[in-house]
């Protein structure tokens, strides 16, 4: 008897479901998916107990015909590819035929659909139509699922908790909602709304609904192209950013994936800016020929694979680093909120209170009620300018006591009088004066770096400076790894034949594994000056290094860079050339608790204000933070709330 049978369609539906429908998240996405292929402009999703008892999705697409109802829940029937061709140039979310057979292999449907013309209800169970019958002719679609592997128990035993099942639910719906800024989508659970977006294809918009409208002032746009793609989006500055990798989203045509070469370009394009274990907050939209990527890899199509995938990388490092490096990336020492813009020279303002009350003359205000409060003008005003107030003769003054009183003939002519008077300004202005206090706001040179003078010194650590907007904290360790950083890389990028000779020559021995790595990267270990020689069967022999390299730790210094190539068995010279120049700017930077002079101290700071990146310290860490004026003014309650009289 052959051993070898086919699978029951029911059967393979649901292998095939393993791989499609994973948690209640995989269906959201799977259905707001076909949601967004049938051009809907609003997304509705109800989900209760985090999807494990129900999840509704309700859009005003173009529906579904009465006669593909059936076949639209048969596996591998789909309307968005025809040939072999059309898989290379895929324009939907979707196009397997998998979701609905793999949702409806393990669950209970209900689906609502319709035209515009006749509407069709479909009621179907573990791939078993139940019922079909006419419906409502509202046009969309509303899916509702219930009672998710309900035949197949094993797979509830790996579901997480509520909160963890509902927390991957609203992901993807951000996710999806920032892909899509057009389409207005809101999710709700358990009757409580959880995300709402407008749909007025605003993406600045979106990502303020999702991360916060005060993050918004911490981010940039960027905007990029070249023959074959097309990038834009929003960045966060390095001061905002997070623990996890998840508020990195990456749109391609559309659709959410997920790809570690193109995150890598993203921090890459930070270069030192990001804090070692933090990454930003960014949402970036790629744009290309369908012909140059993929999505046929993986059911869930989150993993595709792109043609020219390093030249995009290097458009989106390059896009980055271009928006990010004219920044002002001085953190506000007090972590509030703020936009990045530019700081211009005040002076205080100076006034003739007599000249300005000629343009606009102070009444005798007598009384003024509100809410059945009266406030006597006597009992506020002080003596001596009351005496003023009274003594100066102004002609047809008005009082008004009443809101009637705005309706009388001399508040009408008093606005028709100053209405015709267009040319007038307040406190005795002229328009060329204001004008051309306007026009040498466009002439101030706005700088990165401040004009620091130095202070003091706190703990052996950190150096206090101010300049004319306010207070500076430097960390000296971290300014003086930024300045030798851009020093070794200088050198270590600008390779020469000086070379110091050793007078005991370094033999370093490898395992048989490591050693043939080496010798495959014996030319990047050449390209900033460590000359290695093969010396027998695993090990290897050092006669001379880079002047470059001082002081007494050479082997260490050598064996540490050799480490990084057995590691990063992919590593490229210009990286290995970065890590080069880390390494040797935190060995020779000076360390906390040394005092230095004020000479010392100055010429640090000076030279940090030299560099091309005086904001962080190679390994992302803030070189100084800042107190503004206002900020110490209100740390002493120099500025205070008015008081307000009850």
């Amino acid at each position: 008897m052959s051993k070898i049978h086919e699978l029951t369609p029911v059967l393979a539906d649901q292998i095939a479901a393993g791989e499609v429908v994973e948690r209640p998240a995989s269906v959201i996405k799977e259905l707001v998916e076909n949601s967004i292929d049938a051009k809907s402009t609003q997304i509705d999703i109800n989900v209760k107990d985090a999807g494990l008892n129900s999840m509704q999705v309700v859009d005003d697409g173009i529906g579904i015909e009465n006669d593909d109802i059936k076949l639209a829940f048969k596996r591998h029937a789909t309307s968005k590819i025809n040939n072999p061709q059309d898989l290379f140039k895929v324009h939907s979310l979707g196009f397997r035929g998998e979701a609905l057979p793999s949702i409806a292999s393990v669950s209970d449907v209900q689906l609502k659909t319709s035209t515009g013309d006749e509407g069709t209800k479909l009621h179907i169970r573990g791939s078993k139509i139940e019922s079909i019958m006419p419906s409502e002719s509202r046009r969309g679609t509303s899916i509702t699922v219930s009672d998710l592997f309900y035949n197949t128990p094993a797979r509830l035993k790996y579901m997480k908790s509520l909160q963890t099942e509902l927390s991957k639910i609203t992901d993807i719906v951000d996710r999806l909602a920032i892909g899509h800024p057009n389409i207005a989508f809101s999710l709700v659970h358990n009757n409580r709304e959880l995300i709402r977006t407008s749909g007025r294809n605003n993406l600045q918009q979106v990502i303020g609904d999702i991360y916060g409208a005060r993050n918004l002032k911490r981010i940039i746009k960027i905007n990029n192209q070249d023959d074959d793609f097309k990038i834009n989006g929003y960045i966060s500055l390095p001061e905002l950013t997070r623990a996890s990798r998840n508020y990195v989203t990456i749109i391609l045509n559309g659709r959410y994936v997920k790809n570690y070469n193109i995150f890598k370009a993203l921090t890459d394009g930070y270069g030192s800016k990001l804090m070692v274990g933090r990454y930003p907050i960014v949402t970036l939209n790629i744009n290309l020929d369908p012909t140059l990527i993929d999505v046929n890899v993986h059911p869930t199509k989150q993993t595709v694979r792109i043609s020219k995938e390093e030249q995009l990388c290097n458009l989106i490092s390059k896009t980055v680093y271009d928006a990010i490096f004219p920044q002002n990336l001085i953190p506000d020492a007090m972590n509030r909120d703020r936009a990045v813009k530019p700081h211009y020279e005040t002076s205080q303002i100076q006034m003739d209170l007599n000249k300005a009350s000629t343009h606009y003359p102070i009444s005798s205000l007598e009384n003024f009620k509100d809410n059945n409060k009266s406030y006597d003008l006597d009992d506020t005003i002080d003596e001596s300018v009351k005496s003023d107030v009274e003594a100066s003769n102004v002609e047809n003054s008005i009082i008004i006591k009443n809101k009637s009183d705005l309706s009388s003939s001399s508040v009408i002519n008093f606005k028709e009088k100053y209405d015709n008077e267009s040319d007038a300004l307040p406190f005795g202005e002229t328009k060329s004066e204001l004008n051309s206090d306007e026009s040498n706001l466009d002439d101030v040179e706005v700088t990165r770096f401040p004009n620091l003078r130095y202070i003091g010194q706190l703990h052996g650590t950190y150096l206090i400076a101010e300049s004319d907007n306010g207070m500076y904290i430097l960390d000296q360790h971290a300014a003086q790894e930024r300045i030798n950083y851009e020093k070794f890389r200088t050198e270590i990028g600008d390779v020469s034949d000086d070379q110091q000779n050793l007078l005991v020559p370094i033999v370093l021995d490898y395992p048989a594994s490591d050693a043939i790595i080496i010798k495959q990267k014996i030319d990047v270990l050449h390209s900033v000056g460590i000359n290695i020689e093969i010396f027998g069967k695993n090990s290897f022999v050092v006669k001379q290094h880079p002047t470059w390299i001082k002081g007494s730790d050479e082997e260490e210094t050598i064996r540490s860079m050799i480490d990084w190539v057995i590691e990063n068995k992919k590593i490229s010279v210009a990286s290995f050339r970065a890590k080069t120049a880390i390494m040797m700017s935190c060995k020779r930077a000076i360390k906390a608790n040394h005092h230095l002079d004020r000479k010392q101290a100055i010429n640090l700071i000076d030279n940090l204000s030299k560099v091309q990146n005086p904001f962080n310290c190679p390994h992302g860490r803030p070189v100084l933070v800042s107190f503004s004026n206002a900020d110490m003014e209100r740390m002493f309650k120099r500025i205070q709330d008015p008081h307000k009289s009850e």
